[in-house]
This record gives structure tokens, C-alpha cells and sequence, in this order.
């Protein structure tokens, strides 16, 4: 009988699947049996719903054995973002949400109006499902974690390649498609699942300090109401309270174009420098023991790909950690400032919302150990302070000009010394108008030209009276040098002046 090396036989005439194969020799030869699929799903921080399971599975199957357009499935991402958003409550927007969440982005717009000097942005407020969120923000995500996605697809490929048997790399064959793909479906799968989670605790657009979502200025009812679950306020107060820092955020992120870009470029920046680890990869695939699904589980949750952070690593997140300060700790401050007289519960709001986004929940660090980066503001508090001190020293408008140009903005030295801010920006600025006074200077000639009353400049020499400096002039009768008389007649003693 003529073996097909696709279908390797088991010695009868039963073939044996390929992929069996590569499974059971990538898990030390135990093969399938005493195997639980919803216990290895359950490790992978996927959902436990069996119905739901099957359908992700089945069309991860469809998905490897189709060609990809790159290393990371992001069809499946979607697809299972959706999925997971939906698998709790998600009900559509009602209209009287719409209206509710209408009115209170355009009262806050009017509450913002005298404490910055942004103008409003004419933005219309929106009530969002948590699938609407996923819609509306995937792109962002994917250019924000492609980077990094496409290093752990590859490794992934390549670890199980190199983990596979000789004999299984040759059975393969034309199969090796499947392997590209494999590891893009599951960075895609738990991407998605990262993303549906976090719909699920975001309460607007911009809730984790970045602009997901261009020039779009929303909230989501159904998250509003669960954020309110134990706080024993009014409904009506926590939603103004959040419009306000969602319509904070709108301001600053439309009316200073370049900070969005200054956001995101910095983030994709710190993540083209994640490198993954591929040793911990293949020792992953080498130890995995699907007996043990917990350990599975603590290995993910860890971020077992991601590896130490370089010098270089830390000295970018520094930077991106500030900026995400500033934005946060600028809204705060405004928020505080917008909703102190008109919000009783303003203040229990504003420390609810400070510790909240200092910790981060779960959702946000299941994405943290995935795709290796924190979108927290952990300075927030001392960003808040230097803002106030700003509008102390300077008033509104000056504490918002900073937002002009990126290179106004505060370091994380400001943040360490608040007060010391505005002495170090005026000895700044003081050096480098002298250095554009030289600069212009020497562009116009001025080191070079010659004083309009024929004497040199002070450090030629003729500045004490003393020496021979003649003037073009010289002794021919032109003006005298530095010690007067015209020049060519004699001097105090009578002898002739050489």
C-alpha cells in the first residue's frame, strides 16, 4: 500500500492524523487521551461556555487551513472581541440612554467652558454597547499591538516548528501553511479576548487615557451603571461626573492635534522595541502538561513571552508613562474644577476614579501581560498637582499653553518638584533666546562687521585706550585710534605720534 506522508499510517490501515501527531509529540508523547479541550481553554483565558468553544474552535480551523494576509489573524481578533463582549450583557443602546448620555456631554461641555481656555468641540456625544466600543476602537488597538503581535505569532510558528520531530517536519509537507498560521490564530484569539474583557469595564471612549477613537466623544451606559454598583450615588451624578472627564479628554485630544499622534507614535514605539523570548516559548511547548492547566494558565497570565526590559525599554516607557500622566492628571484637574460646586458627590467620585485608574482591573492587566505594556498613569496625583500649581503661577491660559508644542510639555523631573517647574522653564528659555540672538548674529554678518565709529569691538585690544589701533583712516588723516587727537598730528609731548 502506497503511504501518503499527509496521512502517516499507524500500521493497520487506519491513517493517522499529522496533527494528532505534532500534538502528541509536542506534549511529551501523551498524547490526546485524559485530555480536557475546556480545561486547556479555560487556561488560555478563554471562555468556558461549550457552545461558544466549539464555534471559536471550529473556525480557527477554518482560519489555519486559509491563507493569511499576515502574521496575526486579526478577522479571529474581531470576530472573538465580539464575542466575549456579548457574552455577558450587552443590550443595545435605548433611546432614553442616548438622550441621558446626550445631555450630560452637553452640560459638561458648559460646566468645562470657565475652567480651561480650549474651546468646546462641537463633538456629538454618543451612547455606545460594549460591541459598538469594539467597532469603533479595533483599529487603534491593532496599530497600537501589531508590533508586538507579529513578534509573538512568528515565535510562536517558529517555536513549534523547531519542536517538531524530524520525521513530523517532512509528514507536513505542503501542510506548513497550517503551522504560519497557528500561531497568528492564537495571538489573535487572545487579543480578541483581551479587548472583549476590556469593553466590559471601559466607561467611555478615552477611559484608559488614550484616544481610541478619533474625534468621537462617547459613553457606555450599561458600564456606567455597573461602575455605580456600590457607591450608594445618585445614577444621575456619576454619569455627569463621567461626561465631564469623557468631554475633558475630547477638548484636549481634538484642540491639540499633535498629542494624539505624540500618544500613539510613543506607544508603538516602546512596543518595536519588545523582543519576544523564545526560549520561554519553546519551553512552553516542551513542558506543556495538559493535566496541569493552572500552571498553563500562570505562565500566560505572567507573560511568559515577554523578556526583561533593556535600559533603552525603561528610558521610552518613562517617557510614555509621563505623557499618559499629563493627559490624566490635566483632566482630573479640570474635572475637579468643573464639577466642584455643581457635583456634591464631585469629590468621593474624583478618589473613586484615581484609584481606579491607578490599579487598573483585571481586564486591563490580562492585556498588560499580553501584549507586554501598562496604559496606567501611575503619577496621576503628582501630574494633577503640577497642573494646579501651573494655574496658581500662571492663570488658566498660561497652565494651557503648555499643550501648544510638544516640547513645552513637563518631564518627569517636574513631576518630582512641581514648584521648581516654572524657575527651570525660565532658565530654559532664557538660554535659548541667547543662543538664537547668537545664532541670528552670526547669520547677519554682526561677528564680523565693523563698528559705524571705525573702533574695534571691546576685546580687540582698544578698549583701555591703550595700543596702536588705527582706523581705516590710520595716520593718513583719518579719525585717530583709541587715545583721540586727529590722527598724523603730534601728541601731548610734541614728539610725533608714529
Amino acid at each position: 500500500m502506497t503511504s501518503n506522508p499527509l496521512n502517516p499510517s499507524n500500521g493497520d490501515d487506519t491513517p493517522k492524523d499529522p496533527l494528532t501527531e505534532m500534538l502528541q509529540n509536542l506534549m511529551g508523547g501523551k498524547g490526546m487521551e485524559n485530555f480536557d479541550p475546556a480545561e486547556l481553554a479555560k487556561a488560555a483565558g478563554l471562555p468556558n461556555d461549550p457552545n461558544l468553544l466549539a464555534q471559536m474552535f471550529s473556525q480557527v480551523q477554518a482560519m489555519m487551513s486559509a491563507p493569511s494576509e499576515g502574521p496575526v489573524n486579526w478577522q479571529l481578533a474581531h470576530e472573538n472581541a465580539r464575542r466575549v463582549a456579548a457574552s455577558s450583557a450587552d443590550p443595545s443602546v435605548t433611546t432614553q440612554q442616548s438622550r441621558e448620555v446626550d445631555e450630560a456631554l452637553r452640560l459638561a461641555e458648559l460646566w468645562l467652558d470657565p475652567v480651561t481656555d480650549l474651546p468646546a468641540t462641537g463633538l456629538i456625544g454618543r451612547a455606545w454597547s460594549r460591541a459598538e466600543w469594539v467597532e469603533a476602537t479595533l483599529g487603534t488597538w491593532k496599530r497600537l499591538t501589531e508590533p508586538v503581535a507579529n513578534s509573538i505569532a512568528n515565535a510562536l510558528s517558529s517555536a513549534m516548528t523547531e519542536q517538531m520531530p524530524e520525521e513530523m517536519k517532512s509528514m507536513m509537507g505542503g501542510a506548513s501553511s497550517m503551522l504560519q498560521n497557528m500561531g497568528g490564530a492564537i495571538f489573535g484569539m487572545q487579543l480578541g479576548q483581551a479587548i472583549g474583557a476590556l469593553s466590559q469595564d471601559v466607561v467611555s471612549s478615552t477611559d484608559i487615557g488614550v484616544p481610541l477613537a478619533d474625534l468621537e466623544m462617547a459613553l457606555l451606559p450599561v458600564n456606567i451603571a455597573a461602575f455605580g454598583e456600590g457607591l450608594s450615588l445618585p445614577e444621575n451624578d456619576i454619569r455627569l461626573f463621567l461626561a465631564v472627564r469623557e468631554a475633558a479628554h475630547a477638548r484636549l485630544f481634538v484642540q491639540v492635534p499633535w498629542l494624539r499622534g505624540h500618544l500613539l507614535g510613543a506607544i508603538e514605539a516602546y512596543a518595536r522595541g519588545i523582543h519576544i523570548d523564545t526560549s520561554r516559548i519553546e519551553e512552553l511547548a516542551r513542558d506543556l502538561d495538559p493535566s496541569n492547566p493552572e500552571g498553563i494558565q500562570e505562565a500566560l497570565s505572567q507573560g511568559v513571552f515577554m523578556p526583561q526590559r533593556t535600559p533603552a525599554q525603561d528610558q521610552a516607557l518613562e517617557k510614555l508613562e509621563t505623557a499618559l500622566a499629563l493627559v490624566e492628571g490635566w483632566v482630573d484637574e479640570l474635572t475637579a474644577a468643573a464639577t466642584d460646586k455643581v457635583l456634591p458627590s464631585a469629590g468621593a467620585l474624583r478618589e473613586t476614579v484615581r484609584r481606579r485608574r491607578a490599579t487598573g482591573g483585571p481586564a486591563e492587566h490580562a492585556f498588560a501581560a499580553l501584549v507586554g505594556l501598562e496604559l496606567r498613569p501611575r503619577r496621576l496625583r503628582e501630574a494633577a498637582t503640577l497642573w494646579a500649581t501651573l494655574k496658581e503661577e500662571r492663570g488658566i491660559e498660561g497652565r494651557d499653553a503648555i499643550w501648544h508644542h510638544p516640547d513645552l510639555l513637563p518631564t518627569a523631573e517636574d513631576l518630582d518638584d512641581p514648584k521648581g517647574f516654572s524657575g527651570r522653564r525660565k532658565l530654559a528659555e532664557a538660554s535659548d533666546s541667547e543662543v538664537d540672538d547668537a545664532l541670528q548674529k552670526l547669520l547677519s554678518g554682526g561677528f564680523d562687521a565693523t563698528p559705524a565709529d571705525g573702533t574695534e569691538e571691546p576685546d580687540s585690544g582698544a578698549a583701555d585706550g591703550g595700543g596702536d589701533v588705527e582706523s581705516d583712516g590710520g595716520a593718513e588723516g583719518g579719525q585717530g585710534g583709541a587715545e583721540g587727537g586727529q590722527g598724523g598730528q603730534d601728541g601731548p609731548d610734541g614728539a610725533p605720534k608714529s
